[in-house]
């Protein structure tokens, strides 16, 4: 009775009753969320001319919406920066801010701190699309700092190993020394070769012989794509019809520039590559994966405090 006495007191009352009404008031009518959104016209019609630069075509309406989706989110990175003030902290803003003032000639007279100052009272940090993308940058930091990514598992690795086994073959190579023939000397080619023959001429002694060659005259180890850069993807096909083995002379095989008298110092076929070759490349693939994925759920999480719309 004692206790039920002590209860009966008005201001406790009053506590009681106050704390109920916050709670009811927070559940039933709770702080608006920050509006995002809609994107302009002019944001979206330049997100398709970057598209169209990019891609040669329009994006279709769901590619649309996927970017749109995409700059919401980082006006939403942005904001949340702005909120939590971590421009206050950052010393890229603070050159680019004080970069802004005297573009604006408006230093004379001033200390950094004070342009820098001068600047953010301006509001100037708010419409820079270079401190925009930082202030989205260090956003990102914080939320995988939150929510950071699984490292990968060696079981992780070589199942991805294992799924990508076809992609990641390793390419031929060859070791090749050639003797180069221009367009001008083209009809020459069928004679230089039969000299070579029947004198039985080295590679490095019918170099003599050869047009000059801007890439140069011996190449080691290419892979096809490395000897396309040198001679055009055309020389490659045609190489490759002429079924080149180590030892021999191969041609005269066409090119992009002309012809080429060839000979296979090494050839090495195409093979199944093992998991310690690529464990790096995978491993690199399957951070990055598992970076964006933290990234694109904690941004999911993030969009529950806004309202966006688009």
């Amino acid at each position: 009775m004692k206790f039920l006495s002590r209860l009966n007191r008005p201001w406790l009352h009053f506590i009681v009753l106050g704390s109920l009404l916050y709670y009811l008031q927070g559940e039933f009518f709770p702080e608006p969320r920050p509006v995002l959104g809609p994107l302009s016209e002019a944001r979206i019609e330049s997100l398709q001319q970057q598209w169209f630069a990019s891609v040669g075509r329009a994006p279709t309406a769901e590619q649309l919406e996927r970017m749109v989706q995409a700059e919401l989110d980082r006006d939403m990175l942005f904001q949340r920066a702005v909120e939590r003030e971590l421009y206050l902290y950052d010393t890229v803003v603070y050159q680019r801010l004080l970069m802004n003032m005297r573009f604006l000639q408006m230093g004379e007279g001033k200390t950094d701190d004070e342009l820098y100052q001068t600047a953010l009272d301006m509001r100037l940090h708010l419409g820079d699309e270079v401190i925009k993308r930082r202030m989205i940058q260090v956003m990102e930091q914080l939320l995988l700092v939150n929510n950071p990514p699984q490292a990968p598992t060696e079981e992780d690795i070589v199942a991805e190993f294992e799924q990508r086994r076809e992609e990641l073959r390793r390419p031929p190579r060859y070791s090749l020394e050639h003797i180069y023939f221009n367009r001008e000397r083209e009809s020459e080619a069928d004679a230089v070769i039969e000299k070579i023959q029947q004198e039985n001429l080295t590679p490095e002694q019918a170099r003599q012989l050869s047009s000059p060659f801007l890439p140069g005259y011996q190449f080691a180890a290419q892979t096809p794509d490395q000897l396309a850069r040198h001679f055009g993807a055309s020389f490659v096909e045609n190489l490759q019809q002429e079924n080149p083995k180590a030892g021999q002379w191969v041609g005269p095989v066409r090119s992009t520039y002309g012809l080429h008298y060839v000979w296979v110092d090494a050839l090495e076929p195409a093979r199944d590559a093992t998991v310690d070759e690529v464990r790096l490349q995978l491993q690199r693939d399957l951070e990055l994966l598992a970076k964006e994925a933290a990234l694109r759920e904690s941004v999911e999480a993030m969009r529950q405090h806004y309202e966006i719309r688009q």
